[in-house]
């Protein structure tokens, strides 16, 4: 079984690329962040035709979620149970389903702006919520994961250049200490295999030639419960999807299990 995690940042423009990855890919589930759309604009249609049910949870320009499968789509859950809100609304940054075999949850954690700010403790609100959530599922003896844009990078290693990020969010002690606590639920990071390079990147800024100087970052990444991440046979990260013209600036980072 083929499962992936990609932000797509903006499915109406990606669906083409979205579409012919699928197809080539061979995927079974794909976990879908920053869809930038309403669930009325999301292509279910589209993706039907594919072969694909689609969970969506997305109500808008920004942020935005979903679950797109070809084996499956039970117990869909919308949103993030006893997630924060920010400015009054409780945003659309997560969805879970069972397809198949598994329980999956796609997420898309607060980008936290600017430490101090006040992104930063609802990211961090926000981080403990998910924790709480998906207590219940990591304990059960389905294959179980949680996979998405955590807007965190788990080591130093996993920035193209440590000393850039010196008081910024996505690598501070307070984010990755939420993605400890995360493990301390009985979730492993399944790490992908560097490809190409000594690390596996996952995002490059559009911005000063990020992606051909590979200055990257990883931060969409796998979570599994002990029996998710005992069938693991393979993780990687498809760079060849951040190629070429109309390009999303994250690469889809695929887990094959044994199942």
């Amino acid at each position: 079984m083929r499962i992936a995690t990609w932000n797509v940042n903006s499915i109406t423009a990606r669906l083409p690329r979205l579409l012919a990855w699928l197809e080539s890919s061979g995927t079974d589930v794909l976990c879908i962040q920053e869809t930038k759309c309403t669930a009325e604009q999301f292509p279910a249609e589209a993706l039907r035709e594919a072969g694909y049910e689609s969970a969506v949870n997305a109500t808008g320009r920004w942020n935005g979620v979903a679950l797109l499968s070809r084996v499956g789509l039970a117990d869909v859950v919308v949103g993030l149970p006893g997630g924060p809100e920010y400015e009054g609304v409780q945003e659309p940054r997560a969805v879970s389903a069972t397809c198949g075999p598994v329980r999956l949850w796609s997420v898309y954690v607060p980008n936290g702006r600017e430490v101090g700010h006040e992104h930063y403790a609802y990211k961090l609100r926000w981080l403990e919520a998910l924790r709480k959530a998906v207590a219940a599922d990591a304990a059960g003896s389905l294959p179980f994961a949680v996979l998405g844009d955590f807007n965190v990078a788990p080591t130093d290693e996993d920035v193209w250049n440590r000393a850039l990020f010196e008081g910024a969010t996505h690598v501070t002690a307070a984010e990755r200490a939420a993605l400890a606590a995360l493990e301390a639920e009985g979730l492993g990071e399944v790490l992908p295999r560097p490809l190409k390079y000594d690390r596996a990147y996952t995002f490059w800024d559009y911005r000063e030639l990020g992606f051909p100087k590979n200055k990257g970052m990883r931060i969409d990444l796998t979570y599994g419960n002990a029996p998710f991440t005992a069938a693991v046979q393979d993780s990687y990260v498809d760079r060849e999807e951040r190629k070429g013209k109309g390009a999303s600036d994250h690469a889809p980072v695929v887990v094959d299990l044994d199942l």
